[in-house]
């Protein structure tokens, strides 16, 4: 699973003229699933969005992670981001999970960040969104399941 965090004071998601998810601080969450991604790759992007720690402490310093600083997620599906660009001008998205397959494993990321107590407001998938946000920091992380197997630099 692929995601791109936002760390923001206010952000929302609307469909046809309606708001689907609206939240104050928190993090906007554009996540996309991969064809191999499972239980493992859920469980450890729902882990590492619920702990990373962006958010600031009392010192101005971030050492807070979304639960801890009270906030919330907005979770908006983005297949596009495994587009592939390195030939042509048109990107591909071969490496985006079918729809089929993406939708549960999104759905699943935002039922466990709910079990971790978070509240998950999220986009419609599969549909034409517009998204409305006021970026805090501006504070961006991406974050790749693929990553969790890759060694740490020192």
């Amino acid at each position: 699973m692929r995601a791109v965090a936002q760390r923001v004071a206010r952000a929302q998601v609307t469909v046809d003229g309606a708001v689907t998810g609206a939240i104050l601080c928190g993090l906007l969450v554009y996540l996309a699933a991969a064809p191999a991604d499972g239980d493992a790759e859920v469980e450890w992007c729902a882990r590492k969005l619920a702990e990373l720690r962006i958010f600031l402490d009392d010192g101005g310093r971030m050492n807070r992670s979304v639960e801890e600083a009270a906030g919330a997620v907005l979770l908006v599906s983005q297949f596009t981001l495994y587009a592939d660009t390195r030939k042509g001008r048109r990107p591909s998205f071969f490496d985006a999970a079918p729809p089929e397959l993406a939708e549960p494993l999104i759905d699943r990321v935002a039922d466990a960040l709910r079990a971790r107590g978070l509240r998950v407001e999220a986009g419609r998938f599969g549909a034409h969104m517009l998204v409305d946000a006021v970026n805090d920091g501006p504070v961006t992380v991406i974050i790749d399941s693929a990553d969790a197997q890759r060694p740490r630099r020192a």
